[in-house]
């Protein structure tokens, strides 16, 4: 069993929705950020089992009630974070976090805990060909990892990103962030020592 994924960019600071899909033809949305005009013609006669938000912030979460009222999906968001959308967006997803996973139909993801851009924010690890995908969020990108609000977050954030993705998965393996073009673990992993001797 694999898993296809397609993306949507949306909204004034180009978060990537992605749109994941078994061969059995369940779906999963990741990130209902913004524009849920969109995102409703793109899922359009597509049920929609579950939406899974990355992390709190603001640009993640603007289209979640909208998508949610209209897809009556399960909503699924890192534990320590559930509460916060919650109250940004009035519907609180059920809180997931390191081990757990979330089906898209035959298929599961398996959920990665990974804090310091915020406390709750996840990675998911996603079944497909020829080879994993990780959809990172807004914790790791093309160039490093992501922004946080004091040294006591990055190292979090850095150590995260190094035990949980890059010294658990190979080089081949596909990462998926929450702006931005898509990149590969073996095209960032020489530089790690650079993003932790620079601190971001």
């Amino acid at each position: 069993m694999t898993i296809s994924i397609e993306t949507l960019v949306v909204g004034p600071l180009e978060n990537n929705a992605y749109l994941l899909t078994d061969t059995t033809g369940h779906h999963v949305l990741v990130d209902a950020a913004d524009e849920a005009g969109r995102l409703t013609e793109w899922i359009a006669g597509r049920r929609i089992d579950a939406i899974i938000t990355t992390h709190r912030h603001a640009d993640h979460t603007g289209a979640l009630a909208e998508l949610a009222a209209e897809t009556g999906a399960v909503l699924h968001a890192g534990a320590p974070d559930s509460a916060a959308i919650g109250s940004r967006t009035g519907v609180e997803p059920t809180g997931v976090w390191d081990g757990d996973t979330i089906a898209v139909g035959a298929d599961r993801l398996e959920v990665i805990g990974i804090v310091g851009h915020t406390p709750g924010s996840i990675a998911l690890v996603v079944p497909t060909e020829p080879a994993t995908t990780l959809i990172t969020g807004d914790s790791l990108f093309p160039g490093g990892v992501g922004k946080t609000a004091s040294p006591a977050d990055f190292d979090s954030l850095y150590t995260d990103v190094t035990t949980k993705l890059f010294d658990r998965f190979g080089d081949e393996v596909r990462v998926l962030p929450g702006h931005g073009a898509p990149t590969t673990l073996g095209a960032e992993r020489p530089h790690l020592a650079q993003w932790r001797e620079r601190g971001w």
